[in-house]
């Protein structure tokens, strides 16, 4: 036996539900968003319009980093 009344059961149950309902009621209202199709609208210009394309092949000139000491 656990050492726990049947009053102190129902409320850790009522507890547990009311979180699993909590988390479950966060989820569904994340999963809603703005309406309308993930399509850019036709007035917006691409950016990569005006780009270069490099080479197959050739390697990319590297940028130097704060983060280059920890990754060498």
């Amino acid at each position: 036996m656990s050492g726990l009344t049947d009053g102190q059961m129902q409320a850790r149950q009522a507890i547990g539900f009311g979180l699993a309902l909590t988390i479950l009621s966060a989820l569904i209202l994340a999963g809603c968003g703005v309406r309308g199709s993930l399509e850019k609208p036709p007035s917006v210009q691409n950016e990569s319009n005006d780009a270069t394309p490099g080479k197959p092949g050739e390697p990319v000139p590297h940028r130097p980093s704060v983060l280059d000491p920890l990754l060498r």
